[in-house]
């Protein structure tokens, strides 16, 4: 089959036995090539419709015995029809919304050079205490030729009566002005927090970075003090998903709920107003540095796993460690360099200490895990907690992604552990990893996403944008998967379809009711 073809996505809302009057149908699709991702009936040329769900897959004859004259019919006039794309890590909620900052930063200038940029957001600033939030830099280039430099005073000279929060591209890091770290409760006597990195100047004074969780805690401050938080959150909900919808997606693993700052309540008053126009997995995020138990109690309370409503909850989303290019992710070997001078390693969210009993107890109250792992050690770590769960009778749905690094000795344990693999193969990076030379070496950046490694082991892969990051595109991740190497991508068109619709269903605990195009 040809993907020149034009391409036609297909929602399965649901699946189960027909009940309605006999020969009926709400919608009808004729005329298509029908790839249905079923090995049973891989090809078809009809589709049929009642109630949200598809009763009939097969030849435009009997397909059009269900009309009736209510029926909207669609003549497919040959072109290419899919299930749903499901993406399986993705943004929703922040990609399309406000709320996350209006000031736009250049991801390539230095901190000098960004004050224009600056200048022009405090002229949309109100009144002083009001928080900016911005978006954009990129930390590396943001420093220049300068080894001094200190944000928080440079921040502090532009914005002398507001607080300031300003979120790398990556969200692995943030900038802070002195405003905004003291309502944070960060001054020069701070602990590190788990999870995250204050990085100081050499008088023992933050300078204004913060990595990880120390960033997310400031950011939480910046959040709840919206004033119109609760409907700016809403519209950008709206907004995220009619983005989605616009690229076929009619599946979405949220890639993380941050229920402090009130996102679960958002929506909740969205599913209430009929607004929901995609099936969403919702994770609430499991937080570094709050008590375990107030976390459990919280989830206990939303938990919710009934496939045929359009938001389940029984997946929550967790960091093992933090990104490479700030020496957060955790490796085996040392990084070659890293901004983390004194952790050599990288850090942990969870520690691999505690992950086994937070599994376990996730597992008692209905929950799985989808979880952010980068460096080989943190892959490693989850996986151990994973076997453990499993040994204690697990029998949750368990996803890593990102999966930049992964020793050779841990390949198999996907399979073996029944655990999904998902890889943004959309990302600029994914394909060329010569940027990862410098933090640790030729031999191991050579090695890096090895996505065709895990699939060769029979484990379920899957693609996600971890959209705003990369293209929420999923045409992109299928081509960039067939482009690569081949002891990297997968091995044909087939295996890159089904990564982004049956085997997202899966990694989702969905298989029954989407990702294919059958009865």
């Amino acid at each position: 089959m040809s993907l020149k073809h034009k391409l036609v996505s297909l929602s399965l809302v649901s699946a189960g036995i027909f009940s309605g009057l006999l020969y009926s149908a709400d919608l009808i699709i004729t005329g298509a090539d029908v790839y249905t991702v079923n090995e049973s009936q891989a090809e078809a040329r009809a589709v049929v419709v009642f109630d949200g769900k598809i009763v009939f897959v097969g030849d435009n004859q009997q397909a059009m015995t269900w009309a009736l004259s209510d029926t909207e019919v669609i003549d497919a006039r040959g072109m290419m029809l899919l299930p749903g794309f499901i993406d399986t890590h993705n943004h929703v909620f922040e990609g399309a919304s406000e709320a996350g900052g209006n000031c736009l930063l250049s991801p390539v200038k230095t901190l000098i050079g960004q004050r224009s940029n600056l200048l022009d957001c405090k002229r949309d600033i109100k009144r002083a205490g009001d928080w900016l939030i911005g978006y954009g830099h990129q930390l590396d280039a943001l420093w220049g030729n300068s080894s001094n430099l200190n944000p928080r005073k440079f921040l502090d000279e532009i914005f002398p009566d507001n607080p300031v929060i300003i979120m790398e591209e990556s969200s692995h890091s943030m900038l802070a002005n002195s405003l905004a770290l003291k309502q944070a409760g960060i001054d020069a006597n701070s602990e590190q927090p788990q999870g995250g990195r204050i990085m100081f100047s050499r008088n023992g004074e933050p300078n204004g970075v913060l990595f990880d969780n120390a960033g997310d805690i400031v950011m939480e401050q910046a959040w709840n003090s919206l004033s119109n938080n609760f409907q700016v959150s809403y519209d950008g909900l709206l907004a995220g998903m009619d983005e989605a919808v616009s690229y076929g997606i009619t599946t979405i693993g949220d890639g993380r709920l941050y229920w402090r700052r009130g996102w679960y309540e958002v929506w909740q008053e969205a599913h209430k107003n009929d607004a929901i126009i995609t099936r969403v997995s919702l994770r609430p995020w499991i937080y570094p540095d709050v008590e375990q138990e107030k976390q459990i109690d919280y989830l206990r309370d939303i938990a919710s796993s009934d496939k045929d409503k359009l938001l389940i909850v029984d997946q929550v989303k967790m960091y093992i460690d933090g990104v490479m290019h700030f020496g957060t992710a955790k490796v085996l070997q040392p990084y070659q360099w890293s901004w983390q001078e004194d952790l050599p390693y990288g850090l942990n969210y969870v520690s691999p200490q505690t992950l086994p009993g937070l599994l376990l107890q996730l597992d008692q109250i209905g929950f799985g895990a989808h979880v952010h792992a980068i460096g080989d050690a943190g892959v490693r770590e989850t996986l151990d907690a994973i076997e453990q769960a499993r040994e204690q009778g697990s029998k949750r749905i368990y996803s890593l992604s990102h999966l930049e690094m992964i020793d050779p000795g841990d390949f198999d344990r996907f399979s073996q552990l029944d655990v999904h693999a998902d890889f943004q193969a959309g990302a600029e990076y994914f394909a060329n990893t010569d940027w990862a030379r410098f933090y640790v070496g030729g031999e191991r950046a050579k090695r890096m996403m090895p996505m065709r490694k895990i699939y060769d082991t029979g484990a379920n892969v899957t693609f996600s944008s971890d959209w705003t990051v990369n293209s929420i595109n999923p045409l992109v991740a299928i081509a960039n998967s067939l482009r690569l190497r081949r002891s990297k991508g997968l091995p044909d068109i087939h295996a890159a379809i089904e990564a982004a619709t049956l085997a997202g269903a899966r990694a989702l605990g969905l298989e029954s009711v989407t990702g294919s195009i059958e009865v």
